[in-house]
């Protein structure tokens, strides 16, 4: 790649910001126009995007494809589909889109990185089956019946978040729990209702050195020799997933229950390697597996559509529009379907520390807003809540919606559950977009039988300034192959936007600086 001119400075860049300071039409006078029903919508690995809510014309919309060509993404794309040390800090390969590829004839990244790969996929699927099977067993030979997780940030929010979302996917006879809050109370009311001679953990840590992880994983041991299990038999009850074999088998683990991965996977985006053994016992290896080519076909696609077709490109270019153009500060995420109650703070993790950064990648300051603040929750219960910020409030808050086309829930009235989520979703977009003046607001107040004087005085309490940027993500259900997608997508976008504001996406030296104080702190004067 060639020595670009600073982002803000470039051509394309400069050419965006005059858009966004001269008059760009309300989202109002733009879905007047029909023909955006039909043109603003792109389909990509079962997920249907509709970005007509978005305010941006075709002025906008092709500015903003200049900016990523002026930028060269794809050839930063194709940077890290090679496996070329695009995390410079740390010298390192960025290679997650690697663990879901691992059946390539081919492979960009090389036969033995996707040799390493299936290595270890399978040695993890092979166990999570044995420990479904219930050949596992603990100190008294009784199987194994629970596990719990212990890690933090993405030894933590992966699993748990697609462990909650799949958990229809098919009954587990292993109950799996998740302890990431090294605050004793947690610790404590997860082991409550458990048995030590059929309790296992499974303790993640890339380095093996993490505090939080490492106090818990102390306490789980002593909770385990309390409950009646011999010293040389806890590691029947003890898995490890590390980068750092050695100290894991220095600590007592037995080799058949450590699962590895390398440098080149990040935290966050490590789901799909071996950090992904509590969901595999959670719902298969048939079902994780299946997950993994969601999120292949999402790599797929990103290698091989036309920019314009480009799913997550798309979405990261909206996104930069909202947060350099428009100046929102945020962007609010409202999944429908409950069983994505997890996904924000994935997501959040995901966004905030990969493109939370404020240095270009050759060290000098940033001149331009890098990742808004990545908020939100369940949809239908933030509408009762916080959503009223969003509708009149003094902040602009682009939102993405994420909803289900069908329902199979077995409930009786399921249909009409799905009818009424499904409402509201719908409702919240138009109204985000399109709000109520206060012309409006007062004619339906005098309908309702108000006095002209009431109209009038309640009318500015009662409007809606609307021009509300929103983008709608419709999957068919919420699979594990739907879901690999849809996490694929999201991982896409924070590399494009990283690419285009030039920042390193794929280093967290903010979240290294506490790591090192606390450890400093603990040391005797």
């Amino acid at each position: 790649m060639t020595t670009q001119t600073p982002v803000h400075l470039s051509p394309a860049w400069q050419a965006l910001q005059q858009m966004a300071q001269a008059h760009l039409p309300t989202l109002r006078e733009l879905l007047a126009d029909t023909s955006r029903s039909t043109s603003l919508h792109v389909n990509a690995c079962g997920i249907h995007m509709d970005y007509t809510h978005q305010r941006v014309n075709e002025q906008v919309l092709n500015a903003l494809q200049a900016l990523a060509k002026e930028r060269q993404v794809e050839l930063q794309l194709h940077a890290m589909f090679h496996a070329q040390t695009i995390n410079s800090t740390e010298q390192r390969s960025v290679l997650h889109v690697a663990l879901r590829g691992s059946e390539l004839s081919n492979p960009p990244w090389g036969q033995a990185v996707s040799l390493q790969v299936k290595t270890q996929l399978d040695k993890v699927c092979d166990f999570a089956e044995k420990m479904r099977a219930g050949t596992c067993l603990g100190f008294s030979n009784l199987a194994i019946t629970d596990v719990v997780n212990i890690g933090i940030g993405g030894s933590d929010l992966g699993p748990r978040m697609a462990t909650q979302a799949l958990r229809t996917a098919g009954q587990s006879p292993v109950g799996v729990h998740f302890v990431s809050n090294v605050d004793a109370w947690s610790l404590q009311q997860t082991l409550q209702d458990l048995n030590p001679a059929t309790s296992a953990f499974v303790v993640q840590s890339k380095t093996f050195t993490t505090q939080e992880t490492l106090t818990l994983a102390a306490s789980a041991k002593r909770w385990l020799t309390d409950g009646g299990c011999p010293n040389d038999l806890l590691a029947r009850h003890l898995m490890a997933v590390t980068a750092k074999a050695p100290l894991a088998l220095a600590q007592g683990f037995d080799a058949a229950h450590v699962f590895e991965l390398w440098d080149w996977v990040g935290g966050r985006y490590s789901i799909w390697s071996a950090i992904g053994l509590p969901l595999v016992i959670a719902i298969g290896a048939k079902a994780f597996k299946e997950m993994l080519q969601g999120a292949a076909d999402m790599d797929a696609h990103v290698q091989s559509a036309a920019p314009t077709n480009n799913m997550p490109l798309l979405m990261a270019l909206l996104g930069i529009w909202n947060r350099n153009g428009l100046g929102a500060e945020s962007l609010h995420i409202a999944p429908y379907p409950s069983c994505l109650g997890m996904l924000v703070p994935y997501l959040q993790q995901m966004d905030m520390e990969s493109n939370g950064k404020s240095t270009y990648k050759d060290g000098s300051a940033v001149k331009l807003e890098t990742s808004p603040v990545v908020w939100g929750g369940l949809g239908i219960d933030g509408q009762h809540a916080y959503f009223q910020m969003i509708h009149q409030g003094t902040h602009l808050v682009p939102t993405d919606f994420i909803g289900v086309t069908t329902e199979t829930t077995p409930l009786p009235l399921a249909a009409e559950h799905h009818r009424v989520v499904i409402l509201n979703m719908q409702a919240q977009a138009q109204a985000l977009a399109l709000g109520r003046t206060e012309q409006e607001t007062e004619v339906l107040l005098l309908e309702q039988g108000l006095s002209p004087q009431e109209a009038k005085q309640l009318a500015p309490h009662r409007s809606y300034a609307g021009n509300k940027p929103s983008t709608t993500l419709w999957l068919e259900a919420i699979t594990p192959r739907s879901l690999g997608a849809l996490m694929a997508l999201y991982e896409h976008k924070v590399f494009y936007q990283a690419a285009i504001w030039d920042i390193h996406a794929y280093d967290q030296w903010g979240v290294e600086l506490g790591k090192t104080l606390a450890k400093q702190m603990e040391k005797p004067a």
